[in-house]
């Protein structure tokens, strides 16, 4: 599926997923900030330019302060929509707030660089997925922003994904810079097919998360607040967490 010809074109969202309705939960601790603050030195994929923060207009010289921002879509915290991969997928104008936030889980996994987490991977984690959850996925990288192995990712499989389609798992967060393979690992031809199989069934992707580390292995409340732009396949977005009594 995920290298068909239709999908290449842009074409192949699958429509939303239908999920349960989520049970009772009750609050276990604060909210937690999972966004990297948004900088020029903010993480990001190699290939992307930095952000350009700028400020325009400045006390005492003006009567006010005013910043001006440039910057790619998919640098540091943010998600993807349908749309990145897909033509007649949504953009963020069209997806419902409650795919955006809700309860999940989060597990932290002991993956070398370059680690490929499979199936039977996530099968053996705790606590097990419900069906609707949210999953967020703590690999460590995060502690080694700044070095070159932040570039060196663990990545899920294709088999993975699919695993997680089948769980109705509603949006996947991962701490690295994308749940597909590192790019120096990538061979020619390379089409994404983590976030294909993820995007088609409407199973929403967020990049570079980070703070998991307190919820790891515990239920939690996820929001996830990225900016409404009009026909965006992607957009910076600010996460909060707060885990979930048992």
């Amino acid at each position: 599926m995920c290298d068909s010809d239709r999908s290449k074109a842009g074409a192949g969202w699958r429509g939303w997923m239908d999920l349960p309705e989520p049970r009772p939960c009750q609050p276990a601790g604060d909210w937690l900030d999972l966004t990297w603050p948004l900088s020029p030195t903010v993480p990001r994929i190699a290939s992307f330019p930095p952000p350009r923060i700028e400020r325009i207009a400045s006390i005492p010289d003006r009567p006010l302060n005013i910043t001006e921002l440039q910057m790619v879509v998919h640098t540091g915290t943010h998600v993807d929509s349908p749309r990145h991969f897909y033509n007649d997928g949504p953009a963020f104008q069209d997806i419902p707030l409650a795919r955006l936030m809700g309860q999940g889980v989060v597990w932290r996994m002991e993956v070398p660089l370059y680690g490929m987490i499979e199936p039977a991977d996530l099968e053996r984690m705790r606590p097990a997925l419900e069906p609707g959850d949210m999953l967020a996925l703590d690999t460590g990288v995060a502690e080694r922003v700044g070095t070159p192995d932040y570039d060196r990712h663990a990545s899920l499989s294709v088999a993975a994904a699919q695993w997680l389609v089948e769980r109705k798992v509603k949006l996947v967060a991962v701490d690295t810079p994308t749940p597909d393979i590192a790019i120096d690992k990538r061979p020619e031809g390379f089409i994404w097919p983590v976030h294909r199989v993820l995007l088609a069934d409407g199973v929403l992707i967020a990049e570079q998360v980070t703070n998991l580390r307190p919820l790891a292995g515990k239920r939690a409340e996820f929001m996830f607040f990225p900016l409404n732009i009009a026909d965006c396949d992607g957009a910076p977005a600010r996460v909060l967490a707060r885990a979930l009594a048992d």
